[in-house]
């Protein structure tokens, strides 16, 4: 079978949209046809080079689509079954997985090769090469086959645009505020960067009853939107929002911060532990550039006096198979904005110019609309 994707060839080079060839799906693998795709600021990183994987890579690893064919020993999704596919994949057996653990599933360790079960790949093009889908996915695909252990079944009357976001970017954000951080009612939170996952961790943070939600932002559209969504003060820099804390807390400062920036920083973070108090937590969910060490924090006076927790994770130590249907129950009942993270929707040919509008900051999330 063919079919049209975006592709990264070298670092550094825009996304390529091209025809490749795609392998019927083995025993415990299932093809998918995508209908709407999640463009996450990861993706990006494949092609600037920030994160490093083996290329040439299909994109993508948010995505929602229908089943259109099962392997023989498929049992957790069947054909026309709606599903959302989660970056992480829940095998169920592993040890991280049968104690409670799905985000850290032995499956994720060829995220960033995209190869399958058996080791080997189901997208190949015209000469010869094989390509991985990036997190073992490849949503910007119009079609992926995808181990069973990435599926989760939705109902069909979930709108696929807003299901698409809940395979990574929602439950990262509102992992990081209400499983990481576990902000309770009447704590002070700073979140740095409003992006399609820091605005889910304000979103979790908000649910969760911080009194204080500070949002730390340069870009002044992001700033406006995290108000939309349970901010309830907003700063251009992190200076300025220290400021802010230490008047609001009596100079006691803020229980948690949050980095969810697009790419982190050492400054990002030296901000981060300087606006937590005594007892705080840092709650680091971005990624740096690889080769670079973004912690860097004295230990005497910064961490050890005030007795300060960093703490780093993965998908907002969330359990795909539980925690994506419930936050789309949350969806349901009107408690979860999920319509309004979506900024834009762009055609897979228009993918290049959707990352170009992320970096210049004009969208919180865009999403690709796969045709037929």
């Amino acid at each position: 079978m063919r079919a049209r994707a975006a592709i990264i060839r070298e670092t550094g080079t825009p996304w390529e949209v091209t025809e490749l060839e795609l392998d019927e799906p083995k025993a415990d693998e299932v093809r998918i046809r995508f209908v709407v795709s999640g463009m996450c600021h990861s993706d990006e990183h494949l092609r600037t080079g920030d994160s490093v994987a083996r290329l040439p890579m299909v994109g993508g690893h948010e995505g929602a689509g229908v089943v259109e064919a099962v392997g023989s020993a498929v049992t957790r999704v069947a054909v026309g079954d709606h599903v959302v596919c989660s970056f992480i994949p829940a095998c169920g057996v592993c040890r991280y997985c049968s104690t409670g653990h799905q985000n850290l599933c032995d499956r994720g360790a060829e995220m960033a090769t995209g190869k399958l079960g058996d080791g080997g790949f189901r997208f190949h093009d015209d000469a010869g090469n094989d390509l991985g889908g990036f997190c073992m996915l490849g949503t910007f695909s119009e079609r992926a086959v995808v181990n069973q252990a990435s599926c989760v079944r939705i109902e069909e009357d979930i709108p696929f645009e807003v299901a698409a976001l809940v395979g990574c970017g929602v439950p990262t954000g509102w992992g990081s505020s209400v499983n990481v951080a576990k902000v309770g009612a009447g704590d002070t939170v700073v979140v740095f960067g409003a992006g399609g996952v820091g605005m889910n961790a304000v979103q979790g943070a908000a649910y969760a009853g911080a009194k204080n939600l500070v949002v730390v932002d340069p870009v002044a559209f992001k700033r406006e939107k995290a108000l939309e969504f349970g901010a309830t003060h907003v700063f251009a820099d992190a200076g300025e929002a220290h400021e802010a804390v230490v008047q609001m807390t009596r100079g006691q400062l803020a229980d948690h911060a949050i980095c969810t920036v697009g790419v982190l920083t050492a400054d990002v973070v030296s901000a981060a532990a300087a606006i937590v108090g005594k007892g705080g937590q840092v709650t680091v969910t971005s990624v740096g550039r690889t080769g670079e060490n973004q912690i860097q924090l004295a230990a005497g006076g910064g961490v050890v006096g005030y007795q300060r927790n960093i703490q780093g994770h993965i998908f907002g130590m969330s359990n795909p198979l539980y925690d994506i249907p419930r936050l789309l129950d949350l969806y349901r009942a009107g408690r979860l904005k999920l319509e309004e993270l979506i900024t834009r929707r762009y055609t897979l040919d228009e993918v290049n110019q959707g990352y170009q509008d992320l970096d210049e900051g004009k969208i919180v999330r865009g999403i690709i609309l796969h045709e037929g």
